[in-house]
């Protein structure tokens, strides 16, 4: 164990988040999203909220300062009228966590499948609110 590290970040996890470098990215899925197909390394995270998750990996990862918006969000599909409550919760985590107000780009469904296929690592979480999956860019520490 340690001290000051969530007990959200699994050891694996932790390795995960050490071992990426700079404009890494890494998928935080929801329970609906393909994980175990799309991933190159999958980190389950069964049980868990996304926005709680979240929270804990900013705790620990930098978002990428170089680039406008270091966070994706998988877009709503046109037509589609679900409403996204889940983003405003990001929002908040992220704003409170890095100062960011703005931090989301809205990338198409299919496009953001080929991303997560090319990220790091998926996150496989419990979250069942619908398109609450985000990419994460890392950044650098200083």
């Amino acid at each position: 164990m340690l001290i000051g590290v969530s007990k959200l970040i699994s050891p694996e996890l932790l390795k995960i988040l050490s071992e990426m470098g700079h404009s890494d990215e890494i998928v935080l899925a929801d329970g609906n999203f393909p994980s175990a197909s799309h991933a190159q390394r999958l980190v389950r995270c069964d049980g868990h909220p996304a926005p709680e998750l979240l929270d804990a990996i900013l705790q620990l990862f930098p978002l990428d300062q170089y680039v406008e918006r270091p966070v994706s969000l998988m877009q709503v599909v046109p037509g589609d009228t679900v409403e996204t409550p889940i983003w405003q919760q990001y929002r908040e985590i992220i704003a409170n966590r890095t100062g960011l107000k703005q931090p989301f780009e809205e990338v198409e469904r299919f496009a953001f499948y080929e991303r997560a296929k090319k990220a790091y690592a998926v996150i496989a979480t419990g979250e069942s609110a619908l398109y609450a999956n985000l990419i994460l860019k890392k950044g650098v520490i200083y």
